[in-house]
């Protein structure tokens, strides 16, 4: 059973932090949930306010690097670009490692309405992904 995740993308600034921090909501105490990057990114305003939509704050969120995140400390590691996977396989090729591809909102073209709906969209695909991975979390009654 799994018993603690690290998300992990390329800057730890939009899609690892809003992964972590949706299935932290849902997950409460029962799991210990992390996120890093490839490399260190500043927390993106469009992460902060697409996730503020749904009651989820993640202001607070300190984007850091998977190689000073102490990942070899968790069960699952789920790698949201093909960068973070390659990445997670070199620095923990002992650990179980899952890879689900995420769109990246923030090569958006377009304007504000265009870009806050890419966020959505990624918003949505990481909780779809959550559901179907971790349904005893997502499906409680």
């Amino acid at each position: 059973m799994t018993k603690s995740v690290i998300f992990v993308c390329n800057m730890n600034s939009v899609r690892s932090p809003m992964a972590a921090a949706l299935l932290r909501k849902e997950a409460g105490d029962s799991l210990r949930v992390d996120s890093a990057g490839v490399y260190e990114g500043g927390l993106d305003p469009f992460a902060q306010g697409v996730m503020a939509e749904v009651g989820i704050k993640i202001d607070a969120h300190q984007p850091k690097q998977l190689r000073v995140a102490s990942a070899e400390k968790f069960d699952l590691v789920v790698a949201l670009t093909p960068e973070a996977a390659a990445e997670a396989h070199r620095l923990l090729p002992d650990k179980r490692i899952e890879f689900w591809p995420i769109d990246n909102p923030s090569i958006e073209q377009g304007g504000r309405e265009a870009v806050v709906s890419a966020y959505r969209r990624a918003r949505e695909q990481i909780r779809a992904r959550l559901a179907k991975r971790f349904p005893e979390i997502f499906e409680k009654p």
